[in-house]
This record gives structure tokens, C-alpha cells and sequence, in this order.
């Protein structure tokens, strides 16, 4: 099932959506390094749309840390929440304006959580299923990224700082 135009590809979109006036990659302003790679089952094809329904297909997902940052684990612990930054190394960065399967109408990029974005990088709350921190392994609960995806970062995912003051889901 194609959910979203991969690289080399990028002819081909869907009803309704539209291209930037620009390429998003050729305007590269910033400099990252990756920490580590995303370990799931997910791959072209089989990859759940989103954490949710990840986390009801399950799997075994980790992170595994490149050599040199597993010192920077240092606090955290079995159970806690964490926020995954990734890089959408296999995605496309050119629509504006998408057409999703469960949406009525295009929306904006920025309207979506689509993978489809000017700058691929991409956000997941999981929480931590176990922690090796000698050999800077990262079980986690779900992901809903490819296996080898790129790490970004790890960050706490902290209630008092993260959900804005007098949210309601729904509200």
C-alpha cells in the first residue's frame, strides 16, 4: 500500500495536492548528526500509519545508539515517557498541500502528521520498555518508523512541561 510519494518519485501525487514553488532540501541551512538508528519491523509496505495503531500491530522496537552517547542515558528509566526525533531519511519533502486516506479534503503539511515535510524530521512519544546503558540500547513500546530510520534525539517527555496548562483531549 503506497501511502506517500518516496524519493524519486515525487511525480507522483494525488489529487488535490500541491508541490512547493521550491525544493525544501535545497535550502539546507543547518548542520545534524545522528546518534543512532530506530530498530522496528516496519519497511516499505507494512509500516502502520501512525503510533497507535503501532503499538496495536507490536513488534520489537529500540533505539540503538552509536558508540560514544550512551553516557548521555545517564537518568532516565524503565517506564518513563520519551520523546523520539528522527529523521524521514526515505521520504519526500515537496507537497504543500496533501491528500489523505482518512481526511476529506487536501490539508496543509502542517495540518498533518504526514512524514511528507519540507524538513523530514519527525516526533514520537514511546516509553521506555528497557534500558542497557552499556551498550546504549533503547527498548521502546512502538515506533512507527522504518527500521534503520535515522536518531535525531532523545528527550524526557516531562507532563508538566509538555501538555499545555488546562488541556483536554477533545477540547
Amino acid at each position: 500500500m503506497r501511502r506517500w510519494p518516496m524519493p524519486g518519485s515525487s511525480d507522483e501525487i494525488r489529487e488535490g495536492e500541491q508541490r512547493f514553488p521550491f525544493d525544501p532540501a535545497d535550502r539546507t541551512e543547518a548542520g545534524l548528526c545522528f546518534i543512532g538508528r530506530i530498530r522496528s519491523p516496519w519497511s516499505k509496505g507494512n509500516c502502520p500509519k501512525n503510533l497507535r495503531e503501532a503499538r496495536e500491530r507490536g513488534g520489537d522496537f529500540r533505539l540503538e545508539l552509536d558508540e560514544g552517547y550512551e553516557g548521555a542515558l545517564r537518568g532516565l528509566k524503565v517506564g518513563q515517557a520519551i520523546q523520539v526525533l528522527y529523521w524521514v531519511d526515505r521520504g519526500t519533502r515537496v507537497l504543500a498541500v496533501q491528500t489523505p486516506g482518512h481526511a476529506p479534503e487536501p490539508r496543509g503539511t502542517f495540518a498533518l502528521r504526514s512524514p511528507v515535510r519540507p524538513n523530514p524530521v519527525a516526533l514520537g512519544t514511546s516509553v521506555i520498555t528497557s534500558l542497557d546503558t552499556d551498550y546504549g540500547i533503547v527498548g521502546i513500546d512502538a515506533t512507527d518508523a522504518f527500521d534503520g530510520t535515522p536518531l535525531l534525539d532523545i528527550k524526557p517527555w516531562i507532563a508538566t512541561v509538555d501538555a499545555p496548562p488546562g488541556w483536554r483531549p477533545g477540547a
